[in-house]
């Protein structure tokens, strides 16, 4: 990303920033177990077919096995589908004189900041900060997002309304702490990643990217927030605005970050500004055909394309079936393929067991004879 013109900050001292840390430190990630699942309809029928004067109740008529009804059960299977978590993350400072990412990974959100109700499923909450200018808005926004996520008054029952306050409440609250020590003045983008039960969403500002791997499909739940960006483009202009040589008014390479309120022109408290806070949401229902998110750093998209970042994965995955190690593996891999910015994984499976290999369907070739061939062999084997 984009450097800024402040003074450079120290590195992280974080121990698994640096890739010559001891293989002892991989490990598997915590796991998160969701609710028991309810029995389905197969199950109920199964249990009535056992019991004679039930069984004698049901009828399975002929014309009730159709397409439509194998494409109900199939979807009745999926929704019926319960997530197991497991987490893994890496970080590296790469080609980089200083370390400026971040990430978090908290298994149950609202325990973390003594909220847990009993009785519910736990609430996950994973996330990646790509700072810039400094690492003072990524470590803040690491600290502070996740406790106000779980402090608004509507957690966690409209979660989406909750996460888009939480931003911007996050970019507000930092800029007060600049104020006060502007040593801080700095920026970041963030991503992050809530799972409840079988829901999965997504919120993000700036250009990290989460990647879901569908049945060995990328399927991309965020979207690169860049002056490139049509879309970004427009928003800009509309709010006074303007990019200039691909830069956000010639100054930053992202259009959504928090932070960044030393540089003029980029936030305005009253009204605004073309570098928003705001995040985009996605929210997705879980199904059993679901295998993993990468949550990752710019650093690790200059140098893997979506789908051949679930490729890689899928095959490590394979081959050690260990989120931390995977993780590992990317970010090493990215180092071969020249990525010069930090670089930073968090990946969560939702599976204990490693994904499974893709099985191509190829296509029935149909053979025929014809008559006379028919006709000489009957006489070949009449002899």
């Amino acid at each position: 990303m984009e450097d800024m013109s402040l003074p450079n900050h120290d590195d992280d001292d974080d121990d698994d920033d640096d890739d010559d840390d001891d293989d002892d430190d991989v490990s598997e990630g915590s796991v998160v177990k969701s609710m028991q699942p309810s029995h389905s309809a197969a199950e109920n029928r199964d249990s009535k077919a056992a019991d004679p004067v039930a069984a004698s109740t049901i009828s399975f008529p002929l014309e009730t096995i159709s397409e439509e009804s194998a494409i109900s059960d199939k979807t009745q299977m999926m929704n019926n589908f319960l997530p197991t978590l497991r987490s893994g993350e890496w970080s590296d400072i790469g080609g980089r004189p200083h370390m400026e990412d971040t990430h978090v990974c908290i298994p149950d959100l609202a325990m973390d900041f003594g909220y847990a109700a009993g009785g519910e499923e736990a609430m996950s909450f994973y996330g990646v900060f790509d700072g810039h200018g400094g690492k003072g808005a990524a470590q803040f926004a690491r600290d502070h997002l996740p406790r106000i996520i779980v402090e608004d008054a509507d957690f966690p029952l409209e979660l989406e309304k909750v996460v888009m306050r939480s931003y911007i409440e996050a970019d507000a609250a930092f800029a007060r702490s600049c104020s006060v020590e502007s040593t801080l003045s700095s920026g970041t983008t963030a991503l992050t990643a809530m799972i409840h039960g079988r829901s999965l969403l997504v919120a993000n500002a700036g250009d990290c990217r989460a990647v879901l791997s569908r049945s060995g499909v990328a399927v991309e739940m965020s979207e690169d927030h860049r002056p490139c960006s049509a879309s970004e483009r427009m928003r800009i202009e509309s709010v006074g605005g303007y990019v200039d040589d691909g830069y956000l008014n010639g100054q930053l390479g992202v259009t959504r970050a928090l932070g960044n309120w030393h540089i003029k022109g980029l936030k305005e408290v009253e009204r605004g500004g073309p570098l928003s806070a705001e995040p985009e949401l996605r929210l997705t229902t879980l199904t059993k055909e679901d295998e993993f998110l990468i949550i990752g750093s710019d650093g690790i998209w200059d140098v893997f394309m979506s789908q051949n970042a679930v490729d890689f994965a899928r095959r490590r995955l394979q081959e050690h079936n260990n989120v931390k190690q995977c993780c590992r593996d990317i970010v090493n891999e990215a180092k071969k393929r020249g990525a010069t910015d930090n670089l930073t994984v968090v990946m969560v499976c939702f599976h204990s067991e490693p994904p499974p290999p893709i099985v191509v369907q190829r296509p029935r070739v149909r053979r025929c004879i014809s008559a006379e061939g028919l006709q000489s062999l009957k006489f070949l084997l009449q002899g």
